[in-house]
């Protein structure tokens, strides 16, 4: 389905934003008046974390993460209102950006709509109870995608939110059967044929793809969700990046590396580069020299694919993210064999 990415993509610079702590409101029509600043970075795609209601069960933190959603179909009245959406993106678009929402499809909260609903819907641990396929992410139930009402319902959500912006952010996108994403892709293009939607995956390392694959789950590798998805992450070689940084790797042999990507993925691939995100910690705290830090972010900004800037990267922020578990950590979590929860840099303060 993605051969019809366009590699103008190439070019984007996304901006992430978490509307709940962007500004002292936590409000989307507050951050909306943040939007010619942050246009003026040179933004060109703004990427809004998720803005649905967060569940109150095992929340973590007192808030809870934003990836425990509650209700797919609804906006936490905290934020805002569909109204409100509805004039974020307008303000984007007359300033020339576009808007892409925020998709948690691997697991909602245990207290959610769905699993309220449709407990059928949800992967049952051998106890017979809602859990997690591959760690503790205690906030968190999986959901099973060998029901067939199920990509039903998430396909049409996704064509509910299609109506107000311009893409989706998929997170633990391999995690979601690729045969799913390809059928959501083809019916949200129906929505608006005159739109291309954007479609961002976040792809995972390929370390955390074998550990996944070996206990038997479904885990796509980036060569083959590129068929539905426009851009994923750099996942694969980060870690070979900040190794190059720290000397352990000559910059030539990073180049080999990003080289190689030119013949595994599509000719038309878009990877995302970044120096943080919210799942990581942020590049000031381990880049503590400026003339490093500098260099390093211009090199990611020349290197072939988009850029995306985490919101408060501009200020050079030190403070980790703590909005949410993801998956490096849970990456982490696994290959260390760690029996209990991520907390301090998972929870919500």
């Amino acid at each position: 389905m993605a051969v019809d990415t366009t590699i103008t993509l190439r070019n984007d610079i996304v901006y992430s934003i978490f509307v709940r702590n962007h500004t002292p409101e936590g409000t989307i029509k507050a951050a909306m008046a943040d939007l010619p600043r942050i246009r003026a970075l040179g933004t060109t795609i703004v990427w809004l974390m998720p803005i649905q209601p967060t569940g109150t069960v095992q929340r973590k933190g007192t808030l809870g993460s934003p990836y425990a959603i509650q209700d797919y179909r609804q906006i936490d009245p905290a934020q805002g209102t569909f109204g409100d959406l509805e004039a974020f993106v307008a303000q984007s678009h007359e300033l020339g950006m576009r808007v892409i929402l925020d998709v948690v499809y691997n697991h909602t909260a245990p207290d959610s709509v769905l699993a309220k609903t449709h407990p059928e819907w949800f992967y049952k641990n051998e106890q017979g109870q809602m859990g997690n396929r591959t760690a503790d992410w205690s906030d968190v139930v999986d959901l099973d995608y060998s029901q067939p009402a199920l990509w039903d319902y998430q396909i049409e959500t996704l064509q509910l939110w299609a109506g107000y912006v311009d893409g989706f952010r998929c997170d633990v996108a391999p995690m979601v059967p690729l045969a799913f994403w390809l059928k959501a892709r083809a019916d949200v293009a129906t929505v608006d044929p005159d739109k291309h939607y954007i479609w961002l995956a976040e792809t995972n390392h390929p370390e955390f793809i074998k550990i996944v694959r070996d206990m038997g789950y479904e885990e796509s590798s980036d060569a083959e969700i590129y068929q539905a998805f426009d851009m994923t992450y750099e996942y694969d070689v980060i870690e070979a990046f900040k190794a190059t940084l720290k000397g352990e790797l000559t910059l030539a042999e990073y180049a080999r590396l990003l080289n190689r990507m030119d013949v595994t993925y599509p000719k038309n691939y878009v990877k995302m580069r970044f120096l943080e995100n919210h799942d990581n910690e942020r590049a000031a705290s381990y880049m503590q020299d400026i003339d490093t830090r500098r260099n390093a972010l211009a090199f990611k900004y020349f290197e072939k694919g988009s850029m995306l800037l985490y919101a408060g990267e501009e200020f050079e922020a030190t403070h980790l993210p703590s909005c949410l578990i993801g998956t490096s950590l849970l990456y982490n979590q696994i290959k260390l064999k760690l029996i209990y929860p991520i907390s301090s840099s998972g929870s919500v303060p």
